[in-house]
């Protein structure tokens, strides 16, 4: 990697607070780049330009993530004044689109809690763990991120809430339902103990913490085991489930932005996409003029 994308990393981190996930989804994009056309602090405009071919088989989402890396990191080259010129006019700019979040219906999330409630009734310590993932993934509307790094001193004593740091080292406080509560009550009675985490790993030193990818095949096994298609289930599967199904049952989308830890209610709004039947129904319903004839 070159010196430049190391300091524009860098800068990423302490002047804008980038996640470690964001920093390393950076740093894919931009050493791809370099792998196709070579240095990028050096690369002029056709050469820059050249990326458009190499990308042509990309969804355009992907393309616009890409593009979006190399901007920024030739405007930090102007700044830094490393460079005098900015190359990545030439990158492609797809149209913007944002696609709808895959969700479960309420009988899929029934038959998950099912299964994970009938295996926790053992005691086990690794089904009672999956209990408490699963409760804090639907409950709280939690990123996998946030959810495998939880401290133990995130865990509520009275309150009943979850203090959270989220993107950009940001915290927020998240609530625990009492049945959440009770399934982490369950999981700290046989949690492993002397680690600051609240779900380690099995390392040997026991500093780590369970993984993201860890934390997928437990859910896609326990979605087989529920007789679910695995394919459909992931942690933000679970979160979108979360924001849904809250959203359904009327609350408010300024309160889902910071349940989400959304820093632009814009991403939340989303979410408005499966509520569409009922404002539909809600404005046929309570509009002043809803029962009168279309003849006044």
């Amino acid at each position: 990697m070159s010196a430049q994308i190391d300091a524009f990393l860098a800068m990423l981190a302490a002047e804008r607070g980038a996640a470690a996930n964001t920093l390393a989804a950076y740093r894919r994009d931009l050493e791809g780049a370099e792998g196709l056309v070579g240095s990028l602090a050096d690369a002029d405009r056709t050469t820059i330009g050249r990326l458009s071919q190499h990308w042509s088989d990309l969804a355009p989402a992907t393309v616009a993530r890409k593009g979006s890396a190399l901007r920024q990191f030739y405007g930090f080259l102007v700044e830094e004044g490393v460079r005098a010129d900015d190359p990545s006019a030439t990158l492609p700019r797809p149209p913007a689109r944002r696609t709808l979040p895959k969700i479960l219906s309420h009988q899929e999330v029934e038959a998950l809690f099912a299964r994970a409630e009938l295996e926790a009734e053992s005691d086990r310590p690794p089904a009672l763990r999956l209990l408490v993932l699963l409760e804090l993934l639907y409950g709280s509307g939690l990123r996998a991120t946030e959810l495998v790094s939880l401290p133990m001193a995130a865990v509520p004593r009275d309150a009943p809430f979850l203090t959270v740091t989220g993107k950009g080292s940001k915290a927020r406080m998240v609530p625990v339902s009492t049945r959440a509560r009770f399934a982490l009550t369950r999981w700290l009675a046989v949690r492993p103990s002397g680690t600051r985490h609240l779900f380690p790993s099995r390392s040997a030193s026991g500093a780590a913490h369970l993984t993201r990818i860890r934390l997928y095949q437990m859910l896609k096994e326990l979605a087989a085991r529920a007789d679910l298609d695995p394919a459909k289930l992931s942690p933000h599967v679970l979160r979108h489930a979360f924001a849904t199904h809250l959203l359904e049952g009327g609350a408010d989308l300024r309160v889902l932005q910071t349940l989400l830890g959304h820093a632009d209610i814009a991403t939340t709004q989303i979410y408005t996409h499966v509520d569409a039947a009922r404002l539909v129904a809600l404005v046929n319903e309570r509009h002043p003029l809803a029962g009168r004839g279309r003849g006044g």
